[in-house]
């Protein structure tokens, strides 16, 4: 990104497709075949991959139709079913949780991940910079539901004392078991750096099989009560309690 003063203050240029894809046009990978098809313009000349632009002050087209200003943030909560990949569009003509959001105008993307078997909270936006807050680089703290069975006695236990998953360290889980009958019990845990299948990876380690895992909080944001493949729009408390991480 390039800083520039002019007599009205300090102007921003951006990469062409960053400013595309928070245009609404189409995702930044999309984007650069739009540049290198010749359909992008910037002040009336062909633009090249890479360049960068003002919305403000530069006439940026696609296919001669002029960008439109970048739209209102919008952030939204999921509550995702079984089912479902967590990703814009799938290859392999999957289900998405993009075709749950019935009514959303607005392109938004979902931050973070869920498995395609899990359930819970997800959240979606077209904030690019509150994207970057609750990457699992940052440990941001989550909460799970989980449904076990097999050796559950002391399981919570032995899910707390584990350190590392697949060979990468972790930061110790937080685990408490809410009910057990049999050889069934539910737990909450709650972890920090969010690898990849890190819960279902703890409970093979302890040969525990998952039999249902829901995501019912993120940093500040709780599930609550939203109906499972419902969504409803983040409340401006809960905004800024995740730009305030």
């Amino acid at each position: 990104m390039t800083r520039r003063k002019t007599g009205s203050g300090i102007r921003m240029k951006e990469r062409l497709q960053k400013l595309l894809s928070a245009a609404g046009v189409c995702s930044r990978r999309a984007a650069e075949g739009y540049i290198t098809a010749g359909r992008v313009t910037v002040n009336g000349e062909t633009a090249l991959l890479g360049q960068q632009a003002d919305p403000e002050t530069d006439d940026i087209r696609v296919d001669g139709v002029p960008l439109g200003r970048e739209p209102e943030a919008v952030y939204l909560m999921l509550n995702k079913p079984r089912g479902y990949v967590t990703t814009v569009s799938d290859e392999q003509g999957r289900k998405t949780v993009m075709d749950l959001l019935t009514g959303v105008s607005t392109r938004v993307y979902p931050v973070g991940r869920l498995d395609r078997d899990s359930e819970g909270l997800l959240l979606l936006t077209n904030d690019g910079a509150l994207t970057q807050l609750l990457p699992p680089s940052h440990e941001v703290s989550k909460e799970y539901r989980v449904t076990v069975s097999g050796p559950v006695e002391h399981a919570a236990e032995r899910l707390s004392r584990i350190r590392d998953v697949v060979g990468l360290p972790i930061r110790p889980a937080e685990v408490r078991e809410l009910s057990r009958k049999g050889n069934r019990a539910e737990l909450s845990v709650i972890i920090h750096e969010g690898r990849n299948r890190q819960i279902r990876r703890m409970c093979a380690q302890c040969e525990l099989e998952v039999l249902r895992l829901q995501r019912v909080r993120e940093h500040c944001l709780e599930l609550g009560t939203l109906p499972l493949g419902q969504w409803r729009y983040l409340t401006a408390e809960e905004i800024a309690g995740l730009e305030e991480e």
